[in-house]
């Protein structure tokens, strides 16, 4: 039995995949639209040097510069005729691509730190979510037990529940974190 020819085309729109929510297409939609909103209000200077970088970043960048740099020393080896040489020791062309690396590293380190504070506010935000479910959970394993103990439902003892039940102070995490570094540090 052969499959009909429409089996094997795809539907439009595409079915949303399994466990795909409502909430998560809309934070999908939000982040998409907040990041559109960050690109639209970069300096014209962050947005330059975002292009140049993209650009230098690119395979077009590396041909030209095969094509630049291999005429430019054919051409001063006297293989090309009827062109005369004028960089016969390659001193200018040093220069110019000394020139070129400091300018190319400088727009690579300002593409840089624009998606280091990019990155610093996607961790913000996931550090302050975790903040967040971590104390619903807290307050969820709380209820629980509450409803458990109204039910008159036992459970045998388990010290892990009960540390659930315990709201987390992010400073103690912190200087604990803190704590262990010194100590391994030191060793």
């Amino acid at each position: 039995m052969t499959a009909s020819p429409t089996a094997s085309r795809p539907t439009h729109p595409p079915p949303h995949p399994p466990g795909l929510s409502s909430v998560l297409e809309r934070n999908i939609r939000i982040l998409a639209e907040r990041r559109r909103q960050e690109e639209a209000t970069a300096s014209l200077q962050a947005r330059a040097a975002e292009a140049i970088t993209r650009f230098t970043g690119s395979m077009l960048f590396v041909y030209l510069h095969l094509a630049f740099f291999g005429f430019w020393i054919v051409a001063n080896l006297g293989w090309v005729p009827g062109v005369p040489r004028w960089d016969e020791s390659f001193v200018v062309l040093a220069m110019w691509a000394s020139v070129e690396a400091i300018f190319l590293s400088t727009f690579v380190l300002i593409s840089q730190n624009r998606m280091q504070a990019a990155a610093d506010k996607r961790a913000d935000l996931d550090l302050q979510i975790s903040l967040l479910a971590e104390h619903e959970i807290t307050r969820l394993a709380t209820l629980v037990a509450a409803i458990a103990e109204r039910l008159d439902v036992h459970s045998r003892a388990d010290p892990e529940m009960e540390e659930i039940e315990e709201n987390v102070s992010p400073e103690a995490v912190l200087d604990r974190i803190e704590d262990h570094e010194a100590e391994h540090s030191e060793a």
